[in-house]
């Protein structure tokens, strides 16, 4: 089947704790897997005020003056922290495809509760639990974005839960491999383009996700997310009131030997006669697995005609590789 619209499932039922609805549930989702690898997600939980909160401090942050934001620059392409400027990544390029820098900056997080252990600070865990870069101002944004980062990564648990279920998996498959994830929550703001962009410039580049999954919100404006689907169509993904948009990475394809898809989306530019109304900011919460956790194909995926298709591969080893690819010359040596 070939989606032409992002399909919306509402994960309420789930936490009924009854295994039918469960499954039921996880059915669903499993369908939009296959299908497209995104999806829209109601009955999540999450607090709206905590959503707002996010909100509102990011663009208080992003309204700073560039010189007070470049204090907390990321410091090397390789970790996955700070403030990444305009045009100082380009996505496509995790692809290997050239394109110009994208229309949109951001501020990033990773893990904030890190103990205090050779697992992670040790050699073997790189530069996956790097210490987090805070500003100044706002003075609030350490303890809110601390709050959601926690609050997305109980909702990335379910959400691999369910899709355990829908591999035909115990339920708790993944947690012991997501129970030290190295996660990322960004933030990116697109402003209002003052003129037309570059050829071959979006806002953000066609790409794939580089993780297990990724949860979205965004705003609903002009110049939004678009999702390329099997029919080779850019299809506008919907933003819906008090629901999140939920895409497959690579690293989850691998697991299940593409039999579910970590499609290709982009964010485009907004029409110049609508650009004064289209600053545009998204909440990103990249879920990504512990870096030692080993991705291979899942056993459901795989029979005697259907062999798996990828080397095994650690998440860390993945991740650290696609970091490296996307940035532009601009922010490497800023």
């Amino acid at each position: 089947m070939t989606w032409l619209t992002v399909p919306v499932v509402d994960i309420a039922p789930y936490w009924s704790g009854v295994d039918a609805h469960k499954r039921a549930v996880a059915r669903e989702i499993g369908e939009a897997c296959r299908d497209i690898g995104f999806l829209v997600i109601a009955g999540h939980r999450v607090p709206s005020d905590l959503i707002a909160a996010v909100d509102d401090v990011s663009r208080e942050f992003f309204d700073l003056p560039l010189g007070e934001k470049m204090r907390v620059v990321r410091p090397a392409p390789d970790v996955t922290r700070g403030y990444i400027p305009m045009e100082g990544e380009s996505v496509a390029r995790s692809r290997g495809e050239y394109a110009p820098g994208d229309l949109n900056e951001s501020f990033m997080i990773g893990p904030v509760d890190a103990a205090d252990t050779p697992y992670y600070h040790g050699p073997a865990a790189g530069k996956h639990f790097a210490p987090n870069l805070w500003p100044e101002r706002p003075s609030r944004l350490r303890a809110v974005y601390t709050s959601y980062y926690q609050v997305m990564a109980d909702l990335a648990r379910t959400l691999m839960r369910l899709f355990a279920l829908a591999l035909d998996q115990p339920e708790t498959f993944f947690d012991e491999k997501i129970d030290r994830h190295i996660s990322r929550l960004r933030v990116r703001n697109y402003p209002a383009p003052q003129e037309p962009p570059a050829p071959g410039q979006l806002r953000a580049g066609a790409h794939s996700d580089y993780g297990s999954l990724t949860i979205l919100k965004a705003e609903d404006k002009a110049g939004g997310l678009q999702v390329h689907n099997r029919a080779g169509s850019w299809v506008d993904v919907p933003i819906v009131p008090d629901c999140f948009i939920v895409n497959l990475g690579d690293l989850m394809a691998r697991w299940t030997n593409d039999q579910w898809v970590s499609t290709l989306h982009r964010v485009v530019n907004p029409p110049m006669d609508l650009a004064h109304l289209s600053r545009r900011q998204s909440l990103v919460f990249f879920h990504n697995p512990n870096y030692d956790a080993v991705i291979e194909c899942i056993p459901s995926c795989q029979s005697p005609g259907h062999p798996p298709k990828y080397d095994v591969i650690t998440s860390g080893e993945h991740l650290r590789r696609q970091f490296v690819r996307t940035q532009t010359q601009a922010e490497v040596t800023s």
